[in-house]
C-alpha cells in the first residue's frame, strides 16, 4: 500500500477528484432531466440503467487511471 501511494502524485489525485465531481454533476443533470421529461416506464428504466452503466464505466476508468492502466484514453 505504501508503494502505491508513493507512485500516485498529488496532482493526479486532484485531477481525479475534479473529474469525479464533474462527472457527478453531469450525472445529476441527466438524472434530473430524465425525471423532468418523465418518459413512460420502460424508457425510464432503460434511461436509468444506461446512466448507471455509464457512471460505473467512467468511475472505474478514473480509478484505473490513477494506476496508469485506464482502459479508455480521453
Amino acid at each position: 500500500m505504501t508503494t502505491m501511494l508513493a507512485v500516485i502524485s498529488g496532482d493526479t489525485i486532484i485531477h481525479a477528484l475534479i473529474a469525479i465531481v464533474i462527472w457527478g454533476l453531469i450525472l445529476w443533470l441527466c438524472w434530473w432531466g430524465l425525471g423532468k421529461i418523465a418518459p413512460p416506464e420502460p424508457f425510464m428504466k432503460i434511461g436509468t440503467v444506461v446512466l448507471v452503466l455509464l457512471t460505473v464505466v467512467v468511475l472505474v476508468n478514473i480509478l484505473l487511471g490513477l494506476d496508469g492502466r485506464a482502459f479508455i484514453r480521453w
